[in-house]
């Protein structure tokens, strides 16, 4: 059964912007889709090392599958332990493969000016609380429904999950924690139109 959590001090993740935080080693970070519908590209630093951070292609060695579930432990670049998933209300669907939206991608599907982007959040977002980040890692996409299906494509599939649910993770190490609301409006991946999030760290 979920754990019941008070609201107080959410922090929101205005729909198509980001969200940076510093959290201590053993802090909880819950991620919440409020509205069931956005996908929440998710990063993790190490708060001491920006050249440290939460890598993909090494979660997807260390735990030998590319979908993490509940009591995974999320590993870095330098394969260290970095987010521990301690629940999941999503069972496990999320997306490790997907780069991060960008000017190109939004160029390639047709925009003739600039359109936000997970990329250029994950920039502005830790640039506001003084931070510099070295390069832009893969993110952990949470609720992005982009499996790989059985003829090895990957589609851009509406949201299948359902308004409050979270993950919830335990920090491994002193870290920095950026979520971007992604501002995808062209394809299904977050139903034609980005909404709010929330998360906290306790």
């Amino acid at each position: 059964m979920a754990k019941k959590i008070d609201t107080d001090n959410l922090i929101t993740i205005p729909a198509g912007h980001a969200r940076a935080a510093f959290a201590k080693k053993q802090q909880v970070i819950r991620v919440i889709n409020t509205h069931g519908t956005q996908v929440v590209d998710c990063w993790a630093l190490n708060a001491h090392n920006m050249g440290e951070f939460m890598s993909m292609e090494h979660c997807r060695v260390d735990l030998e599958r590319y979908r993490p579930k509940a009591g995974d432990t999320m590993v870095t670049n330098q394969r260290r332990p970095i987010l521990t998933i301690l629940e999941d209300t999503a069972h496990g669907a999320h997306d490790t493969l997907l780069a991060a939206c960008d000017r190109y991608r939004y160029r390639k599907l047709g925009c003739t000016g600039f359109h936000r982007n997970c990329t250029d959040n994950f920039w502005e977002a830790l640039v506001a609380i003084d931070m510099k980040p070295t390069e832009t890692p893969s993110p952990f996409n949470l609720w992005q429904n982009t499996p790989v299906e059985a003829d090895g494509t990957i589609q851009p599939n509406p949201p299948a999950c359902k308004p409050g649910d979270f993950i919830e993770f335990r920090a491994e190490m002193d870290l920095v924690v950026c979520l971007s609301a992604c501002p995808q409006d062209i394809t299904p991946i977050c139903g034609n139109r980005p909404r709010n999030a929330h998360f906290k760290i306790y």
